[in-house]
């Protein structure tokens, strides 16, 4: 398995590929993961873990694009190399741009390719707006072919990739794999709500929105601001908690909540341990999802649906593919409507009660871990050259036989 991330981080792609790992050891396959020098080790069943070579000064890898990643993806090539002479594999299964190395390395070795797709290369550079070069864009989008037509199996984490793949021609060899692990680990929380806070001393009659995620523009942190700080003025006894971001963006939000007068309600608490986020979740009235660009669905969004609380969130494509309003509060992505759906539900207990109620059995019937399962052990039957199956017949779990031994 190829991934060109920082593994492990609490952070988006990271988390897919912890729980693509997870589910495919409970299946009986062996994965022997080739990933940056860069996060921590975990422990998962089958799972080996070879490290590339860590250039000097590189500590951290921000998301989206960059120098950094280039030059962290070519020091994967010789550690792929040499785990293709070392050892004989039965298939390999690329993330992200490693797409690219996976399906010529396939080919040369005359074994069969899993591409594992989080989210369109081409639109990457305008979310992250990384880049507006013609030139780039073309390479990104001849990256991006290379990668869909000549794998034997595309997974896609979001309806709006599986209408992408779709509309590239290869709808027979790709499937839709929710991420409905979300942002869970494994390992239980060691704070329960009353201590979260404690810790940050929020009161505990006081109603408490939280939001959980990165900082990068696209998740709309400065939005949320804005809409708190009119929060601040008609609930001054509510808090929003935020968790996440690092150091210098915390900084940087705290400024900017002070100056719109948003710093009376907001508690920042920066990056905290993932095993955590379920007790900050459990210790909130609501949850909020600002997102302001995008198409793939934030992998919280499963998360919160299984938590039993409501949700607030954008009414965009982002969170449409899964969200309805039938169990989740959608709104405009601009601070007054965001605001006022806050206030509207912290108001009202009852409605509280019903959007969670109401989540919690859609998360149940359509995004449980045994349908993650069942359809990544469809995945990898696909991949052994089997037809694809009607989708109301579930997957055969794969045999702990030798079948790919090592993928």
């Amino acid at each position: 398995m190829l991934a060109p991330e920082p593994f492990f981080e609490p952070r988006g792609t990271p988390f897919s590929e912890y729980h693509r790992i997870k589910a495919l050891g409970e299946l009986g396959h062996h994965v022997d993961l080739v990933t940056y020098p860069i996060g921590r080790d975990v422990e998962l069943p089958n799972l080996r873990i070879f490290r590339s070579l860590r250039p000097p000064f590189v500590r951290k890898v921000r998301i989206g694009p960059s120098f950094t990643k280039i030059v962290l993806d070519a020091l994967m090539l010789p550690t792929i190399a040499r785990r293709v002479m070392a050892d004989s594999y039965d298939a390999i299964h690329s993330h992200e741009e490693m797409g690219l190395v996976g399906v010529w390395l396939a080919k040369w070795l005359r074994i069969p390719h899993l591409y594992d797709m989080h989210s369109s290369l081409p639109q990457q550079l305008g979310n992250f707006k990384y880049s507006k070069s013609a030139a780039l864009r073309g390479v990104f989008n001849w990256m991006e072919d290379q990668m869909v037509h000549k794998s034997d199996v595309v997974i896609t984490i979001c309806q709006e990739l599986q209408d992408t793949v779709a509309g590239m021609g290869v709808a027979e060899r790709s499937l839709l794999i929710e991420n409905v692990m979300g942002g869970d680990v494994d390992d239980p929380p060691t704070r329960s709500p009353r201590d979260i806070r404690d810790t940050w001393a929020i009161p505990a009659a006081a109603p408490l929105a939280l939001y959980t995620g990165t900082f990068e523009a696209y998740q709309g942190v400065d939005m949320l601001i804005d809409a708190v700080a009119i929060l601040a003025k008609r609930r001054p006894d509510a808090r929003v908690l935020v968790v996440g971001g690092e150091p210098a963006q915390v900084e940087q939000a705290k400024a900017r909540a002070r100056s719109v007068g948003a710093d009376s309600v907001m508690v920042f608490t920066g990056q905290q341990p993932a095993k955590e986020i379920p007790g900050f979740v459990q210790a909130a009235d609501l949850l909020v999802s600002p997102r302001i660009r995008g198409t793939n669905t934030p992998l919280k969004v499963y998360s919160y649906l299984r938590s039993g609380k409501p949700i607030v969130a954008t009414n965009l494509l982002t969170h449409t593919q899964v969200l309805k309003p039938e169990f989740s509060r959608l709104v405009d992505p601009s601070p007054e409507p965001f605001a006022e759906a806050i206030l509207e539900l912290l108001d009202r207990p009852e409605e509280r009660a019903r959007l969670s109620a109401a989540a919690l059995a859609i998360a149940g019937e359509r995004y449980s871990r045994e349908s993650y399962l069942r359809r990544t052990a469809e995945a990898y039957r696909r991949l052994a050259g089997g037809p694809p199956l009607s989708p109301a017949v579930p997957a055969p779990p794969a045999s702990n036989s030798k079948e790919f031994a090592r993928q």
